[in-house]
């Protein structure tokens, strides 16, 4: 019921309002567990996703997004239940692990998955760099990965605004990335880190930002 809302509602509202630009849809497997990594530039990068790629895909969302009250509460609860969001509790002394998990559950049920290896929002357009728990997701699920470059969001929901504003954005999608070199790896910190680096490549020459902290030393 949520799905179809988000496919017959949620969808034909979004590409009204914000007339979406969207190249590279023949890119996405349509079958089988795929991840989609992307830069990550607005709260609303979890809508925008969703709503333009070619099949469904899962983010997770923190928990509050589905427990609050009202109609603001309700309202809330259903887009992000809509959209298939996960709620996640990320004050936990395990949350990194428990959200790894709760992705991998998604991946394993061929379903696909979006994440943001930045970890968070650019707050000056800068591309980050990856951290390895996509490499992680990807080597352990042994499943391709489709990197995403969204320009635009920045503008639709800036950092501190309230409510998004009606403006065109855009969203690519490349072409899927496998390691069969890294096969079996993913507890590897060395493999991981050349899967992500790989990865985050591949966003960069999608989105054309200017990288920020790449030739940083790795943090144990």
């Amino acid at each position: 019921m949520f799905y179809v809302l988000a496919r017959f509602v949620v969808r034909p509202l979004f590409w009204l309002l914000f007339r979406p630009h969207v190249t590279g849809r023949e890119n996405v497997p349509l079958q089988g567990p795929v991840i989609f990594a992307s830069n990550h530039l607005s709260f609303i990068d979890s809508i925008v996703i969703p709503t333009v790629a070619p099949r469904r895909v899962a983010y997770l969302a923190k928990a509050e997004y589905f427990t609050g009250s009202g109609i603001a509460g309700w309202f809330t609860r259903t887009l992000f239940t809509a959209l298939g969001a996960l709620p996640v509790e990320r004050e936990t002394h395990r949350a990194a692990q428990a959200a790894l998990d709760t992705a991998l559950t998604v991946l394993q049920q061929d379903g696909g998955f979006g994440i943001y290896p930045e970890g968070t929002r650019s707050r000056d357009g800068r591309l980050a760099r990856g951290k390895t728990g996509v490499a992680w997701l990807a080597l352990t699920a042994d499943c391709p990965v489709v990197p995403v470059a969204v320009a635009g969001t920045d503008r639709v929901q800036p950092i501190g605004a309230r409510w998004p504003r009606p403006v065109p954005v855009s969203v690519t999608f490349g072409t899927p990335l496998t390691f069969p070199d890294l096969r079996g790896k993913a507890g590897n910190g060395r493999a991981r880190r050349a899967a992500t680096d790989r990865i985050m490549l591949a966003i960069a020459e999608l989105s054309g930002q200017e990288k920020a902290g790449w030739d940083a030393p790795e943090v144990a």
